[in-house]
């Protein structure tokens, strides 16, 4: 079930170069999200009118609080960046589908590039099992590195070289050796393709949340669609919708 609220800001903070981590209050939200779910928030400025997505990092449902962290990319998520605590927002979710909790899995490799990296924070936290994660920097500013540390065996992967291995995602999985029953992904879509690929040819079962540009955020525009490899019943073509029937699919579900 999905909520439209006003949401309090509760603690707001810079922790890496345009990137911002929010805390929100919430009445109803945070009891109902699951990892890899999303809120829309909207902006003040009633000339935006479209929601901004942003992907859920942790829940804490004893105090009703989301933790977002975000990349402050445009116009939206810059007025986002200049809230602090006491500042509210009004806030529809949680969106989406999240990512399966209960398939049994003994060891997953969970996999997060850039900004998809929150996503995993939460995800290690729930999800059973022993936790090998792998997250891909552009540099040293490694973002959510000891929340991610606290619920699994964590590696970097940065572009610079300057921690872990140099090169991406896949590098770091290849270097370290790394193997599992299941692979947890979010992050740009060459990485996720690059993934899907790898987990079958190792025989792994692959989950993916897609990253995309979306308006409505509740699957009614049609504007944030994917190629799927069956008939969506809702449009009848090869299509599914990433906010509503995502973000979160089997690899073999779409094509990327």
């Amino acid at each position: 079930m999905k909520y439209k609220e006003t949401a309090v800001i509760t603690e707001q903070k810079e922790i890496a170069a345009d990137i911002y981590s929010m805390w929100l209050q919430t009445e109803n939200i945070a009891g109902e999200a699951v990892p890899g779910q999303f809120l829309s928030l909207y902006s003040r400025d009633r000339s935006r009118m479209l929601p901004r997505p942003i992907s859920i990092c942790q829940i804490d449902r004893e105090q009703s609080r989301v933790r977002l962290v975000y990349r402050r990319a445009g116009e939206g998520t810059r007025e986002f960046s200049r809230y602090g605590q006491g500042d509210r927002l009004e806030a529809v979710g949680p969106l989406g589908n999240g990512f399966p909790l209960d398939r049994g899995y003994g060891k997953v490799l969970l996999v997060g590039g850039g900004i998809g990296i929150p996503p995993m924070v939460e995800l290690a936290g729930r999800l059973p099992g022993e936790k090998l994660i792998v997250c891909g920097y552009r540099n040293s500013e490694l973002f959510l590195k000891e929340e991610l540390e606290e619920n699994g065996t964590l590696y970097l992967a940065t572009e610079d070289g300057s921690a872990g291995t140099r090169g991406n995602v896949l590098d770091a999985v290849r270097e370290n050796q790394l193997t599992a029953e299941a692979v947890f992904a979010c992050g740009p879509t060459p990485m996720l393709r690059a993934l899907k690929a790898y987990a079958a040819e190792q025989g792994m079962d692959c989950w993916l949340s897609l990253e995309e540009r979306m308006a409505c955020g509740v699957g009614a525009c049609l504007a944030c669609v994917c190629r799927s490899t069956d008939v969506d019943a809702h449009t009848h073509v090869k299509n599914k919708r990433i906010c509503k029937d995502g973000p979160v699919f089997a690899a073999k579900e779409i094509e990327i």
